[in-house]
């Protein structure tokens, strides 16, 4: 079973195509998950996979797209994998 991890990203995510972007990175990267905007203006996801493909999307998730400002990342352990295959941006 891969790994699975829960994040939040904090800063300027929203309207800035972070979601979207996301789940592109995600999905190139062969890794499983959702994403989706919080009504604090965060962005929150979890994804699941392989150890070196999840590292290089939390690399990725400390910067975003280029319109973004990501000004914290919290990233931990989550025992629920994501909800099916594919990586999702849920509404």
């Amino acid at each position: 079973m891969p790994a699975s991890y829960r994040f939040t990203v904090r800063g300027r995510v929203q309207g800035v195509y972070f979601r979207q972007s996301t789940a592109d990175e995600a999905t190139r990267l062969g890794v499983e998950g959702w994403v989706r905007n919080c009504a604090d203006g965060s962005v929150e996801g979890v994804a699941a996979g392989p150890a070196e493909a999840l590292e290089r999307l939390r690399e990725w998730l400390c910067h975003g797209p280029p319109a973004a400002r990501v000004d914290d990342l919290a990233w931990a352990a989550a025992e629920s994998p994501p909800l099916g295959p594919g990586f999702r941006v849920l509404r």
